[in-house]
């Protein structure tokens, strides 16, 4: 473990952290932007749906109705204020999203080594950042090992710039990557005074681009804006062609406009989304864009990766192979001078500082093995990082007199041709390399040489070195990983193993955790020399993909992509970037995971749980299900609002404005919270999780789906207008026609409320569904209907008439056989696919 005392740092008190806060602020970038508030104000005031109130309230007081005027201008504040309302909420969720995503950095403080928020630096803190990580600050550094950064953020250029404390070059900048190595930096500028900052403004006004799904809904609230303004200019002519009253007619057309408005569905669009991220978040998965919620539960393919995903990643030395002695032993037989020139060679071909779990378990192997730790007395001179094809590391240290220790580790094969080995070593290390392989152990290779000098060669595999064996780490399977990868088959999403691992090691994990396909193994070579097409049919069959590196995986990726299927990869390392951007969904982990990984990831699992992941994906098909069936909703009753509205009007029936305005947005504002609040809290439906993923290139609405909300609105259309000629024909007065056909429609309402919570199951079974704003939104429903057409004054001024009995029942008749019938349908679903409700 890292000790700051062993590097002479104390950095910052307590004391001299507050003070140069106080003098150069928080860590955070912050630009003049508009008020939330002003924004979401100026978003309603520009709503259709508010202009319109704005106008028909206005015609009200010119033409001396002032009660309607008044009651339309509450309307607007009362719209406004349950738009502000849903606006906070997904606001707030949206902030706190953002909160959670901040990483933390590592600093040190009075001594000791803490893990503080970004925003928390300031200056004159020494900042620890190694590979992986995103610099949060600028700084100076004063130590590294094998450190190199990503500036292409600020440069242009991808490739990796090596910086030390003693080159020209030794400073660090805010919003570039750590590619390699560990370095402990002072900070000299943070938030705004930062290079990162001074380009932040251009960065924050970077537009996102809407999604697929996001266009469907804005181009069909666009269509219906525009059929609304159609048909609002023939009703208002036709009207005032008759009446030549130009105020008269501009109320009747305005009511038919703001009853073909579905203002709602861009609403409960942003409140799925929004509130979806949150509750994940809540479960353990950061949703880093929003946006990804909608489509979370299409994925049909899950690369994973085999370390901290499958596994616990808890590296654990468990057995030695020395070339000395050809024979494998374990850590609890007593060792010989060759085990332990074994393990202590693999410490030296460690960090210094280590940060890997393999590289700590050395250290503390060595620690347990030798008399006199060395460590103290010795310092990095030199080294080469991971590289080559097979990979390996090489470090070389130095003591005050002169005396070296180079080491390297790596892949077993890497050392087979820059050692000096006989054949029967060759094929006994072959041999090992399987027989280890099988137990499901990882494998390093570690090498020592004798070097003089200070002229390194460019290559580290330029050096001949002598093979002294191989260390091999176990990592137990995970406990819950048969039961997730379960829940993933019964889901239809294949799951695939990819890993830098040997096929031995990958398809024995594999094996002990019922991997299917755990036999099917391909190497990352053995794929880079098949042509595009070949890939894409080896894909399909190959469930285990071993020896990875980075080209692999991303042609990996776009081979499953090009085969149409959703890709989500899951990585965690500073090479995983390139395939994480190129998945559909990229997914890092919470723990394990590089800031790199994070920052190219869609999702982060943050407990390292891949059964969050099945429970992400299943409520990735729950939002996206209930929002389908909010928007289903708003169609169904949008529709008899409309024609109920129309028909009169164009037949010249005996009561031609049996809606007005006020009317209309009474009924708006029942609609509004059910759609947005009742099916957004609704719970997944049982059958979710063992259905095929919905294809990600369908559009929301198929034409069966769409159909079955337009069939449900005309029949409730029958049903309004059946009781609005049943009244007539009665000679019932026009306040009684107008409120029969009022509570129908409100009857009609709250029926397909309860109907539609499910397309599937019975009524009866989604009675069961916990969800508590059913009874409560249909319950204050009942009670404003019961006060509208009970209280006089608002009898009054709605033109309103208290019914008797035999009406109201009715209208209630009505109102639920022009919706129950569509359980008929659900029953011959469930029939045909002979699946009986529970």
């Amino acid at each position: 473990m890292f000790n700051p005392a062993d590097f002479g740092i104390k950095g910052l008190t307590s004391e001299e952290v507050i003070k140069s806060r106080a003098l150069h602020g928080k860590n955070s970038l912050e630009f003049k932007k508009e008020n939330p508030l002003f924004i979401a104000l100026k978003a309603i005031i520009l709503e259709p749906m508010v202009i319109l109130l704005a106008v028909a309230s206005s015609i009200y007081f010119i033409s001396g109705n002032v009660g309607d005027g008044i009651f339309l201008a509450s309307a607007i504040i009362l719209v406004g204020s349950i738009s502000l309302y849903q606006d906070s909420r997904s606001r707030g969720a949206l902030e706190k999203l953002k909160k959670l995503t901040q990483p933390n950095s590592k600093v040190i403080r009075n001594g000791n080594l803490l893990e503080v928020p970004i925003e928390d630096l300031v200056v004159g803190d020494n900042l620890m950042v190694e590979e992986g990580n995103m610099i949060p600050a600028d700084g100076v550094i004063t130590h590294s090992n094998d450190f190199s950064v990503d500036e292409s953020l600020l440069t242009g250029e991808s490739f990796a710039i090596f910086k030390d404390a003693t080159k020209q070059d030794n400073k660090i900048f805010s919003g570039t990557t750590v590619t390699t190595g560990l370095a402990i930096v002072q900070i000299t500028e943070i938030g705004n005074h930062t290079q990162l900052g001074n380009i932040g403004q251009s960065l924050s006004d970077i537009k996102e681009e809407k999604t697929p799904l996001e266009r469907q809904i804005s181009n069909f609230v666009k269509n219906m804006s525009i059929w609304g303004g159609v048909m609002f200019l023939m009703v208002w002519g036709i009207n005032f062609f008759k009446s030549n009253d130009i105020l008269d007619s501009l109320l009747k057309a305005l009511t038919l406009a703001m009853s073909i408005l579905p203002e709602e569905i861009p609403v409960a669009f942003t409140t799925f989304m929004a509130l979806g991220a949150w509750r994940l978040m809540k479960m353990g998965v950061v949703v880093k864009h929003i946006k990804t919620v909608e489509t979370l539960g299409s994925a049909t393919v899950i690369c994973v990766d085999k370390t901290g995903t499958i596994t616990e990643n808890k590296m654990s030395l468990v057995q030695l192979f020395s070339i000395k002695t050809g024979k494998v032993s374990t850590l609890n037989e007593k060792m010989g001078p060759a085990e332990k020139e074994l393990i202590t060679s693999a410490m030296w071909a460690s960090e210094p500082i280590p940060f890997d779990p393999m590289e700590q378990a050395l250290h503390e192997a060595y620690q347990n093995v030798v008399d006199v730790d060395e460590r103290p007395n010795y310092s990095m001179v030199h080294e080469y990082p991971l590289g080559g094809k097979p990979p390996m590391m090489t470090h070389f240290f130095e003591n005050g007199k002169g005396q070296k220790k180079v080491a390297a580790k790596g892949a077993p094969e890497a050392f087979l041709e820059i050692s000096k080995l006989t054949k029967q070593e060759k094929s006994k290390i072959a041999e090992t390399i399987y027989t280890l392989g099988k137990k499901g152990y990882r494998l390093l290779g570690v090498g020592i040489t004798n070097f003089e000098g200070e002229h390194y060669p460019k290559k580290q595999q330029e050096l001949e070195f002598e093979f002294l064996g191989i260390v091999a780490f176990y990592d137990p399977p995970k406990e819950n990983i048969k039961g997730v990868l379960k829940k993933f088959d019964d889901a239809g999403i294949n799951v695939k193993l990819v890993t830098g691992d040997y096929a031995e090691t990958a398809s024995a994990i594999a094996k002990q955790i019922e991997f299917k396909g755990y036999n099917r193994a391909m190497t990352g070579s053995e794929l880079m020399q098949l042509q595009d097409s070949e890939l894409q049919e080896k894909v399909k069959e190959t469930q285990v993909f071993t020896r990875m590196f980075p080209d692999a995986k991303l042609r990996i990726i776009n081979a499953l992509k090009a085969n149409n299927e959703v890709v989500a990869m899951i990585g965690d390392g500073v090479n995983d970037g390139p395939a994480l951007k190129a998945s559909h969904f990229g997914i890092a982990m919470g723990k394990k995971g590089t800031e790199i990984a994070k920052d190219a990831a869609s999702l982060i699992l943050v407990e390292d749980d891949l059964s969050k992941l099945v429970e992400a994906v299943g409520f990735g098909r729950k939002i996206y299900t209930n929002l389908k069936k909010a928007i289903q909703y708003i169609i169904s009753i949008h529709i008899p609002i409309i024609l109920t509205v129309f028909t009169p009007l164009a037949l010249g029936w005996l009561y031609p404005t049996i809606f007005s305005p006020s009317h209309v947005i009474l009924l708006e504002l029942i609609m509004g919270p059910t759609c947005s609040i009742i099916y957004e809290n609704e719970p997944m439906e049982k059958n979710t999780m063992i259905q095929r993923p919905r294809p990600f290139t369908t559009t929301f609405f198929n034409f069966k789906e769409l159909w079955t909300s337009i069939i449900q609105g005309i029949l409730i259309t029958i049903g309004t207008l059946t009781i609005y000629q049943y009244a007539v024909n009665q000679n019932y007065n026009e306040e009684v026609v107008r409120t029969m056909v009022f509570l129908t429609l409100i009857f009609s309402n709250i029926f397909l409320t309860l109907v539609n919570r499910s397309f599937y199951y019975s009524i009866w079974t989604t009675m069961k569904y916990k969800n508590r704003l059913v009874p409560l939104i249909i319950g204050v429903t009942l009670i404003l209907t019961t006060l509208l057409l009970v209280v006089p004054p608002f009898t009054k001024f709605l033109q309103f008439e208290l019914l008797s009995i035999k009406q109201v029942f009715t209208s209630l008749l009505a109102g639920s056989v022009s919706v129950l019938w569509y359980e008929l349908v659900k029953w011959r679903k469930r029939i045909n696919k002979g699946i009986a409700e529970k």
